[in-house]
């Protein structure tokens, strides 16, 4: 069972991940990954990812143990080159090449576990749209259903608000007119 990955347009040059990948071919995961780890490369880091996605490949898509798993094949190629340029002297250029790479490794089984398929993802029955709509329509009928009795029922206290209020200022009112009559009944005492 052999287990793939690959990173694509590494910003960096072909030539200096050659070193990194050199030293951890056909070695065990965990030695390559403890190398990989402590090695003062720059190309160490990107390469150590890839072989870590390749280990989570083997493990979620396989069901493969670490331990049962070695760096078959792990190769640098060279990728896209982006041209840059630098001044000089009497207003010449000179070109910069910043060359990228593409590295990609395939992982072996040590001891072989039989023929092992990826697993199979269970795949969800085929949503029918007119059951959809359907639903969407009886969901928006119970929400309008439930904002119209909310309204009704914001509107009778509303209205029982503004009775309470009219009938308070109508018997205020009236108190206020039977207080005037009164005061003006205590002045035509008082002036007789």
């Amino acid at each position: 069972m052999e287990v793939k990955a690959k990173v694509k347009h590494n910003r960096i040059s072909p030539r200096k991940a050659r070193l990194v990948v050199d030293v951890v071919r056909g070695m065990r995961i965990d030695q390559a990954l403890n190398q990989l780890r402590f090695l003062h490369k720059k190309a160490s880091i990107p390469v150590k990812k890839l072989v870590e996605s390749a280990l989570a490949n083997a493990e979620h898509n396989y069901d493969l143990k670490k331990d049962n798993l070695y760096i078959n094949e792990l190769r640098v190629d060279e990728g896209r080159i982006l041209h840059r340029w630098m001044p000089r002297a009497y207003g010449r250029a000179t070109p910069i090449r910043k060359r990228t790479s593409h590295v990609s490794v395939v992982l072996g089984e040590i001891v072989d576990s039989g023929e092992v398929a990826p697993k199979k993802q269970e795949i969800e029955a085929p949503v029918n749209l007119q059951q959809m709509a359907q639903q969407q329509d009886q969901e928006q009928k119970q929400e309008e259903a439930k904002t119209s009795t909310k309204k009704q029922a914001s509107q009778k206290q509303e209205a029982s608000a503004t009775k309470k209020q009219t009938a308070g200022k109508t018997a205020a009112k009236k108190q206020d007119k039977q207080d005037k009559s009164e005061e003006q009944k205590q002045e035509k005492t008082d002036k007789k």
